[in-house]
């Protein structure tokens, strides 16, 4: 990968619907330069997919949560396997520090939630976890 490549996958990471005519202007290349270099990036797994980010003011109901925890001795990549499979969990991310991992969560309600934490905490290798409700965001990004 090159600059423009960095380039081009920044202004994605701001608006991947981006038109590819905007994108060629904004970057100074022809269309057909960015149709390539995107089917280069999508064939080579640098860009694995597309999606669509929902503010959280637009969906007002329910609980978001960030769950850290623990891992047992080199159980990451099984922990990982089963989070990745949770329909709760939103994001997965690796951290360091006291925590292994950082899980975002979605649910409906509270009970939802306890539920959510169960079936986290039942996972073989989860050593520890702690749990921060989201309250408010003051910027959104």
């Amino acid at each position: 990968m090159d600059a423009l490549d960095h380039q081009l996958l920044g202004l994605l990471r701001v608006n991947a619907r981006t038109p590819t005519a905007t994108l060629a202007r904004k970057l100074g290349v022809s269309r057909g330069t960015i149709s390539n270099r995107l089917a280069r990036l999508e064939a080579n797994g640098v860009i694995a997919g597309y999606s669509v980010q929902v503010r959280a003011h637009s969906q007002p109901t329910g609980i978001r949560a960030w769950i850290s925890i623990a891992v047992e001795g080199d159980k990451t990549r099984e922990v990982v396997k089963r989070l990745l499979g949770e329909p709760a969990v939103s994001s997965l991310h690796d951290t360091n520090g006291r925590w292994d991992l950082l899980a975002e969560v979605h649910a409906a309600s509270i009970a939802e939630l306890s539920e959510v934490l169960e079936r986290i905490r039942k996972i073989k290798g989860v050593g520890n976890t702690e749990t921060s409700i989201h309250l408010q965001t003051f910027r959104l990004t």
